[in-house]
């Protein structure tokens, strides 16, 4: 199954008219992606640990707002890109939200295509985010694997320094140093100290 296969589209909109319309706009260029939501509190109440896409969120709702709901989302659902949904008034507020992190605000009403285009604009985000979150699944289970003196000897080669160097560091002598440098490439993967390093880069985002 592709990354964007496992994607959804969240609407979250008290409005039944404005909610059902929006759904189905999305749903036809997304089939089987959208979810629509009546609250906030339902919204989140129906989200998986892994859930990852973008949702489609209107800023005043009774009971919980957009932006609590915003914020609760941003505590346990980083995967999701947010969009707003505001009418005039509340602008304001929702140039707040893109300040804490929110991706776009939309102001009611808004032009079909120009929705359209931030949702994929969100998705093509959403996709990028569940890759990077999968690289850093992956390499922190191989440094799991590391020992304690692996960790150490492997945080100086991306720091780029050599055998001799990480020896004297770690008062270790220059055979020590050669055998914990193979564990390390061997239970990460790598064949040398540059892969290495690109790879622990790649896990911490910057490429």
């Amino acid at each position: 199954m592709s990354e964007a296969a496992k994607l959804r589209i969240f609407v979250v909109d008290d409005d039944d008219a404005v909610r059902q319309s929006l759904a189905l706009l999305l749903g036809r260029r997304y089939p089987h992606i959208v979810r629509p939501h009546g609250s906030g509190e339902s919204f989140l109440e129906a989200l998986q640990p892994d859930s990852a896409g973008c949702v489609v969120l209107d800023v005043r709702m009774p009971g919980m707002a957009g932006p609590e709901a915003f914020a609760g989302l941003r505590e346990t659902h980083g995967q999701l890109i947010t969009i707003f949904l505001s009418g005039h008034g509340d602008i304001p507020m929702a140039v707040q939200a893109i300040k804490e992190g929110a991706f776009d605000f939309l102001e009611k009403p808004c032009d079909d295509q120009t929705l359209l285009d931030k949702v994929a604009h969100a998705l093509t985000v959403a996709e990028g985010v569940m890759r990077q979150r999968k690289v850093e699944a992956s390499v922190q289970e191989r440094m799991s694997t590391l020992t304690p003196r692996e960790v150490e000897v492997a945080q100086k080669l991306r720091e780029g320094r050599n055998n001799k160097e990480i020896a004297r560091e770690i008062d270790v002598n220059f055979r020590t140093v050669e055998h914990y440098r193979a564990n390390v490439f061997a239970k990460m993967g790598v064949r040398n100290a540059v892969e290495l390093a690109q790879l622990l880069f790649d896990r911490d985002g910057r490429r």
